[in-house]
């Protein structure tokens, strides 16, 4: 019997309802050397146990039920400090000063060049 090695590579949550952009976001971060875990709600993603190793957050704002800013301040409130960026379009004033006390930068969609990737290693200071 083999066993197989733990992946050492850095976790990016990626956590949207659309199942077309779970599955690009996870090819494309797959692709740049990162393992990825999808959550299609933030109930799903508020159940997890968090690693210990680098971890990143990508989170949609606008999820059924609990949105992504929210369920970020309920992870910052149990004590997860992962490095994180909020995924919308369009965002008002109020969202941009939320994101802001929360220390969370916001991605536009659509998501364009490497934007993601960018805040992504940054988040988790692998920038090249």
């Amino acid at each position: 019997m083999i066993a197989s090695l733990p992946d050492r590579r850095p976790l990016v949550y990626v956590v949207d309802d659309d199942e077309a952009v779970c599955q690009a976001l996870a090819f494309a971060l797959d692709l740049e050397g990162f393992a990825v875990e999808v959550c299609r709600t933030a109930e799903i993603l508020l159940l997890r146990d968090f690693p210990d190793r680098n971890a990143f957050l990508v989170l949609d704002e606008r999820l059924p039920g609990i949105s992504g800013l929210e369920a970020l301040r309920r992870l910052r409130a149990r004590g997860v400090t992962l490095p994180a960026a909020l995924v919308t379009t369009h965002p008002k004033p109020a969202l941009r000063s939320a994101a802001a006390v929360e220390g969370v930068p916001i991605l536009e969609k659509p998501l364009l060049g490497d934007m993601l990737l960018a805040t992504v290693k940054a988040g988790l200071s692998l920038a090249d």
